[in-house]
């Protein structure tokens, strides 16, 4: 079984170490065997691709590259600053994610 993550598809989190630190995006997909996120607008790299169907001519396409996401806070939706994040139980006995700054629920 896999460890849970503080982080999901679609959350806004802040780069905080690394070359692109300060750099803030949304999650797009997330990899929970490598523990590696790919986040939009940041570490973008250079593929080279032979010409296909949906490029025809080839050449070199940007798109993101992956993140550990130990290098990622998400962002809190209250004040928008980066948070950690923690679980607790709601009043219908679920486990939700919390922020650890503003004590905010995040969906």
């Amino acid at each position: 079984m896999q460890k849970k993550l503080h982080i999901k598809k679609g959350d806004t989190v802040y780069v905080n170490l690394g070359e692109h630190k300060g750099q803030k995006g949304r999650v797009l997909e997330i990899n929970v065997i490598k523990q590696r996120a790919i986040v939009e607008g940041v570490n973008m790299i250079s593929k080279h691709t032979k010409p296909n169907a949906d490029n025809p001519n080839g050449g070199i396409i940007k798109k993101e590259g992956s993140i550990h996401i130990s290098n990622l806070m998400l962002i809190d939706p209250k004040s928008g600053e980066p948070t950690r994040v923690g679980r607790k139980l709601n009043e219908k006995n679920k486990l939700v994610r919390y922020s650890k700054k503003s004590g905010e629920e995040i969906k």
